[in-house]
């Protein structure tokens, strides 16, 4: 068998963690799957992959050769759309990470429509609150909120968000609005698990000044904590992006603005390579272009 063949239908059973969903993605039938692994295991004379009937798992060996053949791979891609110019029709898998309310109300339409475009092209986004590890995990791209640590992947700012506290103006008319961040220990207050696990609230452009909020509803999602606000349960804290169109629609009200902490850079991360595939370069201009246009996104 092809050995470039071995090596995509080794890094797809990686990546998808087993044979069924590694079929699925290269369209092969199971069994082809199974006997391209095993002729690769055969052909290097060492165990690349521990399998259970549970779980698919890369052996020692495995990861460094799972590293080693994803960068090969890179570079043949590069090289066949470089032979073909650069108005080539970019093709190809692109895989890419971003938050999840921001993935699905920011990244998504922009990646749907990228996708009706170039018809050779596929995405596997992964939606996740979480920081992942780029190369770890097999990544070409991620969309990312907060300062970035120092890298060696290349970042692209796209726009910035700051959090902030609104409520419905049913509550605020109710209860009327905080004047300072002290006051929220007298209001009903919302929290959600998946904005902080902390209930030490920051204000202020250091986040020098601090309050333990007592919230009397905590729900582990920022979509349930909003329609709950939405419904002038309580006050929220949350990011800017997540409440934009509620906001302009007057379902929600900004408090404590005086108070707000400094806006975070959203940016777009992705490995810098040599050449730089045509679908990753098209995608992520298409994508940097389109966030940047989005007003909801200035901080």
């Amino acid at each position: 068998m092809d050995r470039f063949h071995l090596m995509a239908v080794f890094v797809a059973v990686a990546e998808e963690e087993g044979f069924a969903g590694a079929a699925r993605r290269l369209k092969l039938s199971p069994p082809a799957v199974t006997r391209a692994v095993a002729a690769l295991e055969e052909n290097l004379g060492v165990r690349l992959l521990n399998r259970t009937t549970r779980y698919v798992r890369v052996t020692e060996a495995g990861a460094r050769y799972l590293d080693d053949a994803r960068r090969i791979l890179a570079a043949v891609d590069e090289a066949e759309e470089a032979a073909a110019g650069g108005n080539a029709e970019p093709r190809g898998l692109i895989r890419l990470t971003a938050p999840v309310l921001f993935g699905r109300l920011y990244v998504m339409p922009i990646v749907l429509d990228f996708l009706r475009q170039h018809p050779l092209v596929e995405v596997s986004a992964q939606l996740r609150d979480n920081v992942v590890n780029l190369m770890e995990e097999g990544l070409d791209a991620a969309v990312r909120i907060g300062h970035l640590p120092d890298s060696s992947l290349r970042a692209i700012k796209v726009g910035e968000v700051r959090r902030l506290v609104c409520a419905a103006p049913d509550y605020l008319a109710r209860h009327g609005a905080p004047d300072a961040p002290e006051d929220l220990l007298s209001h009903t207050v919302i929290a959600s698990t998946a904005a902080s696990a902390s209930l030490e609230w920051k204000f202020g452009a250091d986040g020098e000044r601090r309050v333990r909020v007592r919230p009397r509803l905590t729900v582990s999602g920022n979509d349930v904590a909003i329609d709950a606000a939405q419904g002038g349960f309580g006050l929220i804290r949350v990011m800017s992006y997540q409440v934009a169109e509620a906001l302009a629609a007057g379902k929600l009200e900004r408090v404590l603005t005086a108070y707000e902490s400094a806006p975070l850079p959203i940016h777009i991360v992705h490995a810098e390579s040599r050449y730089g595939s045509t679908r990753m370069r098209r995608f992520i201009d298409f994508l940097a272009e389109r966030l940047r246009a989005d007003p909801r996104l200035i901080g």
